[in-house]
C-alpha cells in the first residue's frame, strides 16, 4: 500500500502503469480525457512526473445545450479555466442532449482523427478499477488507432484519495447519485473529513460513479481556480452542485 503521508512528488519517477502499448522511441504524445475532475487530474500529474507522456492537450465531452462538461454539470468558463491555469488547449466533444451512444462516439471518433492529425497516438486516462469500462475505452481508441495510458490503474483507491489530498488537490463534489450516497455530500470539499465520514460501500474515489468531482487547485495547476458554490439542484436522478466563477 502507498503511504498516505507522502505526496506524488515526493516518490520516486516512474513510468505510468497501464499503458497499452510499448513506447517505440522517444515520448509517447497524448491528450489527456478531462472531466474536470480530480482522477484525471492526477493522472496528468503523474505522467507529468514519470516523463515518458508528453501531454500535448485535454479532451473534454461538452453538452451542448447546457454549455457544461458531461455528466459533472461543470460550467465551460470554469473548465476554460482549468485549461488555462494548466497551459494545455481544451478540445471540447460536443454532444446533444440527450445523447445516443453512437452519437457519442462518432463525436468522439472525429475528434481522435483531428488529433492524429497532430502526431497524438494516446489518450490518457483516470480510470482505477472498472475493467468494462477500461475495455470499452480501448477499444474504441484502437478503432481511431490510438492507445490509452491509466496511470492510476489499480491503485487502492483509499490510500489514493489521501495522497492526492496530502498532495495538495482542492477539489468539491459537484455531482452525486443519491441512490448510492447521500445528497448531503453534493458539495463538499474532498478532504480528509468527507473521507472519514463516507458510509461502508463507498469508494473512497467514487469510482463507482457514487460522485463526481470539479479540481481548483493542485500540483498540475500554475494557479488556483476560484469558485463560489451556487444552488443545489436535481436532475435526471442526479444531484448537482453549480459552482461559479466569483
Amino acid at each position: 500500500m502507498v503511504s498516505t503521508e507522502h505526496t506524488a512528488a515526493a516518490r520516486p519517477t516512474r513510468h505510468p502503469r497501464g499503458t497499452s502499448t510499448r513506447r517505440s522511441g522517444g515520448r509517447l504524445r497524448a491528450l489527456v480525457a478531462w472531466s474536470s475532475g480530480k482522477d484525471a487530474a492526477y493522472a496528468l500529474h503523474e505522467v507529468r512526473q514519470a516523463g515518458g507522456v508528453e501531454v500535448v492537450g485535454l479532451l473534454t465531452t461538452v453538452t451542448r445545450a447546457f454549455e457544461r462538461v458531461s455528466m459533472h454539470g461543470v460550467r465551460e468558463v470554469l473548465l476554460e479555466a482549468q485549461a488555462a491555469s494548466i497551459g494545455l488547449p481544451l478540445t471540447r466533444v460536443e454532444i446533444p442532449y440527450p445523447c445516443p451512444n453512437e452519437v457519442y462516439e462518432q463525436a468522439m471518433a472525429d475528434a481522435l482523427a483531428s488529433a492524429a492529425a497532430r502526431g497524438v497516438t494516446h489518450v490518457v486516462f483516470g480510470d482505477l478499477f472498472l475493467a468494462d469500462v477500461r475495455a470499452y475505452r480501448e477499444a474504441q481508441l484502437a478503432r481511431a488507432g490510438f492507445a490509452g495510458v491509466f496511470p492510476l490503474w489499480e491503485r487502492d483507491t483509499t490510500a489514493l484519495a489521501h495522497e492526492m489530498i496530502a498532495a495538495g488537490l482542492d477539489a468539491r463534489i459537484v455531482c452525486v447519485d443519491p441512490s448510492r450516497l447521500d445528497r448531503s455530500f453534493a458539495g463538499r470539499t474532498f478532504d480528509r473529513d468527507l473521507l472519514a465520514v463516507l458510509p461502508a460501500g463507498v469508494d473512497p474515489c467514487g469510482e463507482n460513479g457514487e460522485f463526481h468531482t470539479f479540481v481548483a487547485d493542485g500540483p498540475m495547476f500554475a494557479r488556483p481556480v476560484p469558485v463560489s458554490s451556487g444552488v443545489i439542484v436535481e436532475r435526471d436522478a442526479f444531484v448537482f452542485a453549480d459552482l461559479v466563477a466569483p
